[in-house]
């Protein structure tokens, strides 16, 4: 049995073609459009770490922590 961890709330935004596509896919799984978006973090997660940059910060851009990452 896993652990959750307490929910928090937040705002993302896409663009049209994406909700579009994200809508799609949780009406086909029968699931909810957060779930598609948190089982495609799960998926994507080490292949964004790889990305170069990851993990550094610089001007006045926010960048996430390693650990802020692996709660999301």
């Amino acid at each position: 049995m896993s652990t959750s961890s307490p929910k928090k709330k937040v705002t993302l935004y896409f663009n049209a073609s994406v909700l579009g596509e994200t809508q799609h896919e949780a009406i086909r799984q029968d699931r909810s459009i957060s779930w598609i978006i948190q089982a495609a973090w799960r998926h994507a997660r080490e292949e964004v770490r790889r990305l170069p940059g990851y993990g550094q910060t610089g001007g006045d851009e926010t960048a996430l922590t390693k650990t802020q990452i692996d709660s999301l």
